[in-house]
């Protein structure tokens, strides 16, 4: 994530020192963390949040974060400068909730997912399931009241569609509790989440026309054998959901596809009619690319019509 200024040199981005104010622990696999702080004052925009992403800065095995610049637009320099072993780790979450407390100071809502088994758990996990109040982190967002391009921000983007379809697993859990409760409320839709365990399953305010159905994991079962084949199966193509394997995907880099954006260098024609119906698919990596075989070429859906987003990969551990 690049510090690019806009026409009002005002930084696109800023890098805030925020506080825990509260740590929740919503479910076996979810703990929400609270953020807040003098520094929030500028962070996002309340209101109609969807999938905007954020970057959260944890601190290094000192346990002491790097001190940085915030008030230069030059952040993002002064961070790579800083020793790797200091300058601590740098993750990609969802909001779930930025909200305005009753002092008018921003306060921001993380659901993080617990990977606590061996070989899983990486720094922003264990960060997590040993939050306290009174830590501190750094938050790195969109500057309230400055574009942002969607690359920065939310992919959400469904336009004209006249229903929508959302899917992912629990790392897309939080984004899509934030997209169906800041819909319209007349949106139409399904969404498909998939979680570890059936205590995973969380209430969300979805508009009235939208159904949720949740997926739980068998305990040791893969990504994505609960979620290819409910989505698939929605859409009708019940021949492909009689022998799901997940695809593996031979690099390190996260397929992200949207109806502005190609991570695979394609050509995207402009869209010439209003889309029917907007898709957003987000999670594991081989999970996704998996369904985008199946939605682009098995059934020829308008790649224009999609948001495919790879949140994470399967045994790899992510560094941003």
């Amino acid at each position: 994530m690049s510090a690019e200024t806009t026409t009002t040199e005002r930084p696109t981005y800023i890098l805030t020192r925020a506080e825990v104010r509260a740590v929740t622990r919503v479910s076996p696999s979810f703990v929400r963390v609270t953020f807040g702080g003098d520094e929030l004052f500028e962070f996002g925009t309340p209101g109609e949040v969807f999938d905007s992403r954020v970057k959260l800065v944890f601190p290094p095995a000192s346990g002491v974060l790097p001190d940085l610049d915030r008030s230069s637009d030059s952040w993002w320099q002064a961070f790579l400068a800083v020793p790797e072993d200091e300058r601590g780790s740098m993750r990609t979450y969802s909001v779930r909730e930025l909200r305005l407390d009753a002092d008018g100071g921003t306060e921001v809502d993380i659901d993080f997912v617990l990977h606590l088994e061996p070989g899983l758990t990486g720094p922003a996990s264990l960060w997590a399931s040993r939050a306290a109040v009174g830590q501190e982190l750094y938050l790195v967002g969109p500057r309230r009241g400055v574009d942002v391009d969607a690359h920065g921000g939310a992919e959400y983007a469904p336009g004209t569609a006249d229903s929508v379809v959302l899917a992912g697993d629990e790392t897309a859990a939080p984004a899509i509790a934030r997209i169906l409760e800041d819909a319209p409320r007349d949106l139409r839709g399904v969404a498909f989440i998939e979680v570890p365990s059936p205590a995973d399953i969380l209430r969300i305010e979805a508009p009235a026309g939208v159904e949720v159905h949740w997926l739980p994991r068998d305990a040791g079962e893969p990504h994505g054998l609960r979620l290819i084949p409910a989505v698939l199966g929605y859409l009708g193509d019940a021949d492909a959901t009689d022998a799901i394997s997940v695809t593996d995907i031979d690099s390190e880099d996260l397929l992200w596809e949207t109806p502005e954006y190609s991570g695979l260098g394609e050509d995207l024609a402009p869209r010439t009619a209003p889309a029917e119906r907007y898709f957003w698919i987000a999670g594991e990596s081989g999970v996704v690319t998996t369904l985008r075989r199946h939605l682009v070429k098995d059934l020829g859906i308008d790649r224009g019509q999609v948001a495919f987003m790879g949140y994470w990969r399967r045994g790899v551990a992510m560094r941003g």
